[in-house]
């Protein structure tokens, strides 16, 4: 919950250390799912190999919190180098080192231990170290949420690389469930008439931010529709059997290059086998639920768009059909003010897979858009850039600035992999338009 702007450090600190124990639980039952053989394997070639992930999580707690917010000196200088920085590279040639793993990354023992003694620091950092707000990385506890959120969303990252995985290679847990049984949902859009939508955060009304949620902007947004459930899988089948991944005329330049290079005929979360089209979950092949979201990437949203008639809606006819209301009044989520909870969307680990769409009601919002929050992240048109104000935040100055580039998307609400604690308004995310790995479903809109 969002802190008193006034007594920024007067928090919680068994809270927030209990939050850092929670994370370091999941993310070690998530590494622990997997075959020892697959550790120096890169289930995705644009990232780096599973070894790096499980170092990176705590090297990137000491340096943000510890030595950044505190002052304080770290572990082990050289693994924390190691293990600092993530890849985001745009091609696989670029995404290096790309051998040498018995030379260049550590055994999984060395990772560990490396691991429960920066986790030592860390607890030990935050119930007791006497914080200087002084100290640019400390302002309002920035480095405290920095380490915390940070785990919590890698954890969808590490999801996402296991899906690549084969079946095999995974444990798969005893009370893995799915809803399959869902009708699909009709084809309907809901009338947004022109309005205000507020984009980002003012920096005294949330306790944490990113730094590309700040400054706070309040923009008209001329009238449209958008549909008002997610694409299904079985709509965009359609898409497929009409040919729409041969039809150069719907993609982008970039687009059709991506799919030619690729040869992608279809989205990377589905498989055909004997004419059968099935969806590859995480521990299993399941027959295509027609009901569940189409996970793509932006460029296949975009193709699929066109070839509807339509287009991507923008980041703030997003918010203005998740938060707006017919009153003129906006809310802090699609449902009211009420603190999110599993009745209202699927997030926050509730399930290994999407759901139906609309199988969620209590999170519509007041326009009866369902599942903006929720089933998988929704692609906006909007390029990633700065809000007017934008600061390098202190504690994590890389964030975002690097990714100003021209070549990213935003994407807003969550996925069934994004925790509870990153279900916020401002909240933003951002893929390149051709990554198709991350759990990101879309809609369509028309201006009206």
């Amino acid at each position: 919950m969002p802190l008193s702007p006034s007594e920024p450090l007067a928090i919680n600190r068994s809270a927030l250390a209990d939050w850092y124990v929670r994370n370091r639980k999941r993310s070690r039952e998530l590494f622990d799912l997997l075959d020892p053989q697959v550790y120096y394997s890169r289930p995705i070639s644009l990232r780096n190999p599973i070894v790096f992930y499980e170092g990176h999580l705590p090297a990137f707690s000491l340096i943000s919190l510890v030595e950044r917010g505190a002052g304080e000196r770290g572990v082990d200088e050289r693994l924390e180098r190691l293990f600092a920085r993530g890849i985001d590279p745009d091609s696989e040639d670029a995404a290096v080192p790309r051998s040498g793993a018995a030379t260049l990354w550590p055994p999984r023992e060395e990772v560990l231990r490396f691991g429960s003694v920066a986790d030592e620091l860390v607890l030990r950092t935050l119930r007791d170290h006497v914080f200087d707000e002084s100290r640019p990385a400390m302002r309002r506890g920035e480095a405290l949420f920095t380490a915390l959120e940070h785990e919590a969303m890698h954890q969808e990252t590490l999801l996402y690389m296991w899906h690549r995985l084969p079946h095999t290679q995974k444990r798969k847990p005893a009370n893995v469930q799915y809803e399959t049984d869902g009708a699909q949902p009709p084809r309907d859009a809901a009338a947004i008439p022109e309005g205000v939508a507020t984009l980002g955060a003012h920096r005294d009304r949330i306790q944490f931010g990113w730094d590309n949620e700040f400054d706070e902007q309040r923009v008209t947004v001329p009238a449209f529709d958008i549909d008002v459930h997610s694409v299904t899988n079985g709509d965009f089948l359609e898409f497929v059997q009409a040919g729409g991944y041969d039809n150069r005329e719907l993609w982008s330049a970039g687009g059709w290059a991506w799919r030619q290079q690729e040869q992608m005929e279809h989205p990377i979360f589905w498989e055909r086998k004997s004419d059968r089209w099935f969806w590859r979950g995480m521990f299993d092949l399941i027959p295509l639920p027609l009901a569940w979201p189409a996970y793509v990437s932006y460029a296949e949203a975009e193709a699929f768009a066109k070839w509807r008639g339509r287009r991507v809606p923008t980041e703030a006819e997003y918010h203005r059909a998740a938060f707006g209301t017919p009153s003129g009044e906006e809310q802090s989520f699609p449902w009211g003010d009420e603190a999110p909870d599993r009745t209202r969307g699927n997030f926050d680990f509730e399930s290994w897979e999407p759901v139906p769409a609309g199988s969620r009601p209590a999170g519509a919002s007041a326009w009866g858009v369902h599942d903006l929050i929720g089933n998988g992240w929704e692609w906006t048109s909007t390029v990633f850039g700065p809000f007017p104000g934008f600061a390098a935040m202190a504690s994590y100055p890389e964030y975002s600035a690097e990714f100003f580039d021209g070549q990213h998307y935003v994407m807003k609400g969550a996925s069934p992999a994004t925790a509870k604690e990153l279900v916020r308004r401002s909240f933003r995310n951002w893929f390149r338009p051709n990554y198709p790995y991350v759990y990101a479903k879309f809609r369509t809109a028309r201006s009206s």
